[in-house]
């Protein structure tokens, strides 16, 4: 019956004289054949499960119906039976090869029906039609869309070793790949910061294993890491939104962390973020790890894929390297599990054998792996080139921000390197990731910093990784419809403003005693922009008393009694010392903001600006100056005004967000 629909949905589109235009998505659908007319959904209504999918669908109906109250403020009601008027249907049919997996087709006539092979593919639909009805305001336009992707890995991979990013995070951003349809979400659990930029010094240097460890404790960092629960729920919540959240433990190199917990397994010849692979202690404890996550019934690394790392090691060690990584390929294979590396093998050539059958590569540096080698070998490849698509936010080498049009324009996934392109359909090469590394481990980079940076790149990206080239939407269309697009139901990390908002103090003088806050409807204020406001301090003040305070950030006043103004997220505070707030006085304050830094106006005039801070570091190794460049930035807090328990003493008036892309 549910084929009969459809093909009486596609015969009436086909049909139809006017035709509706392509709806417009990220990624784009592949194939559209438009009908006459709109459908326009009702704010409060249905979505109905085929009665025989029940069991495969539930969870996918769930999650549109809560994404359709926190994208529109719908209210929607899940149930089973057959399609309805005005409804959302979703239902399986049977195998098809072009659609496969992940393929859906998405119908709209006298209702919305999604329906597709798999599960994930009715997922998927649920994600284009949220992004239609937010771009057409509640309404479909007729017609049909075939729609699957060019390639099946299609992923992000997040460095939290070097800088901690909170589990509330990491849900959000499996959230916001997801609703892109990018499928895969890589964790680099552990790693460790560059020794010049600590005295030359191993013990010194900062090295993080976010983790939790029973067997071996104290060897999670303290500085934020992950309880062995939160891990297993956050790959729950990623089978739930069609990612798979993929665990990597990076080993040999980059392993100071388990270093520093176990010294005797460090290379004295290498440096202490080597580990010593002559030794048996090394592999006992290797071992042990990797146990920890991979065994028993319900292990915490559940899903289908683990990586273990395996790049940079020092080429000296070529065959004893090529040893190691064969070995744990092996290991963890025997777990059931899938496994991944860095590619390593052409920088270390040699002649020990590395098994090949059913591992997967990430093809980063033609220095290190060379990819035509590798498929040859028997390796499946996901392009990771560097120089396209790694992330190093504020470090001065790579990207801080990827080419956007560049991508857009002329990337392909198989362009796995500046030298060579393999062809469209190569076998083996599955798909693309894109990478951000923290190698400035203390530089002041924020999370918000971070997906400023990341949230550009995962739109377009998703775009070529899903539907390939699209001649018919020039880059300033797509960019244009990339600014529009929400960054998924409920979540909004870039603070943006929608419409007008009306802030507590804005028309009145809000009197604060030090003990009290006053909500507002905003959350926070994304870049750029300027905050201002109005402050008259009491005598009597508060020790750094919170002005005011948000999802990631605080503005404080009195900063350690001493009356300046500063502010504090991510564990790092910045304090602007040029300027004094009196008490008994009205002064006028504005913050700007932007991705570079925070700027001070007292009374009109600027009077300080934190950006372009440099720490100068000598490397030993290479005899040279490095340099650090740190990030003094502020997403501006504004949930509340004042706070209950050290809150700001005195009055507020004028305040007020006076400049942002969305006003």
């Amino acid at each position: 019956m549910k084929h009969l629909l459809t093909l009486c949905m596609l015969a009436l589109c086909l049909c139809a004289s006017a035709k509706e235009t392509c709806p417009k998505v990220i990624p784009a659908l592949q194939e559209w054949k438009g009908g006459s007319g709109k459908l326009a959904l009702p704010a409060e209504g249905s979505i109905v499960i085929a009665s025989a999918d029940e069991a495969a669908l539930k969870s996918v109906a769930d999650v549109l119906a809560q994404d359709l109250k926190d994208l529109l403020g719908w209210n929607y009601t899940v149930k089973t039976g057959k399609p309805e008027k005005n409804a959302i249907y979703l239902s399986l049919t049977k195998p098809d090869k072009q659609l496969g997996e992940e393929g859906y087709v998405l119908a709209a006539g006298r209702y919305a029906g999604i329906t597709a092979p798999a599960r994930q593919g009715v997922f998927w639909g649920t994600r284009s039609l949220l992004q239609i009805l937010y771009n057409e305001k509640g309404q479909l336009p007729k017609g049909v869309a075939r729609d699957w992707p060019q390639y099946p890995n299609r992923g992000f991979m997040l460095d939290v070793g070097r800088k901690f990013f909170t589990m509330d995070f990491l849900r959000q951003y499996v959230k916001i790949l997801s609703f892109y349809k990018l499928n895969e979400f890589q964790i680099h659990l552990n790693d460790n910061g560059f020794v010049q930029f600590f005295d030359n010094d191993w013990n010194k240097t900062y090295a993080a294993f976010r983790l939790e460890s029973e067997r071996f404790p104290g060897l999670t960092a303290k500085d934020g890491s992950y309880t062995k629960k939160e891990f297993t729920d956050l790959q729950r919540l990623g089978m739930e939104y069609g990612v798979n959240v993929i665990p990597e433990i990076d080993i040999p190199a980059h392993s100071l962390a388990f270093t520093h917990y176990k010294p005797e397994i460090g290379s004295d010849k290498y440096g202490m973020d080597h580990l010593d692979l002559y030794k048996e202690e090394t592999y006992r404890f290797v071992d042990s790890l990797l146990d920890e996550y991979l065994s028993g019934e319900e292990p915490v690394f559940m899903g289908p894929d683990v990586h273990i790392g395996t790049d940079e090691y020092n080429a000296k060690e070529a065959e004893k390297f090529r040893y190691f990584t064969d070995r744990y390929l092996k290991y963890v294979e025997k777990y059931g599990k899938n496994v991944r590396m860095w590619g390593a093998l052409r920088w270390l050539k040699g002649k020990t054998p590395v098994k090949a059958d059913n591992v997967t590569i990430n093809a980063w540096s033609y220095d290190w792996i060379d990819p035509n080698a590798s498929l040859k070998d028997g390796y499946k490849i996901i392009n990771t080139c560097d120089t396209y698509l790694y992330i190093v936010p504020a470090a001065g080498y790579y990207r801080d921000f990827l080419d956007i049009r560049w991508l857009y324009e002329t990337w392909r996934v198989g362009k796995v390197n500046s030298r060579e392109e393999l062809p469209e359909g190569t076998p083996g090469l599955l798909g693309g990731m894109f990478a951000v590394w923290n190698d400035h481990c203390g530089n002041g980079i924020s999370q918000q910093d971070v997906h400023f940076r990341t949230f550009p790149a995962a739109q377009v990206l998703a775009e070529k990784m899903w539907r390939g080239k699209n001649e018919a939407v020039s880059f300033e269309e797509f960019e244009a419809l990339c600014k529009q697009m929400p960054e998924a139901p409920g979540i909004n990390l870039l603070g943006r403003v929608q419409g007008e908002v009306v802030l507590p103090g804005q028309k009145e003088e809000l009197s604060l005693n030090g003990t009290d806050s006053v909500a507002t409807s905003l959350p926070e204020i994304g870049y750029p922009y300027a905050v201002e406001f109005e402050v008259n301090p009491d005598q009597e003040q508060n020790i750094s008393g919170i002005l005011f305070k948000g999802p990631h950030s605080t503005v404080y006043a009195n900063w350690e009694n001493k009356g300046n103004l500063a502010f504090s997220r991510d564990g790092y505070t910045f304090v602007f010392h040029a300027a004094i707030l009196p008490a008994g006085e009205w002064t006028k304050v504005r913050i700007e903001g932007d991705y570079k830094g925070t700027t001070l106006y007292i009374n009109g005039e600027k009077v300080e600006r934190l950006e372009g801070r440099i720490k100068q570091f000598y490397n030993y190794t290479h005899h040279r100056k490095d340099r650090m460049y740190v990030q003094e930035t502020l997403v501006f807090p504004m949930q509340q005004i004042g706070d209950v328990r050290n809150g700001f003493k005195g009055k507020l008036r004028n305040i007020n967000c006076v400049r942002h892309p969305s006003f």
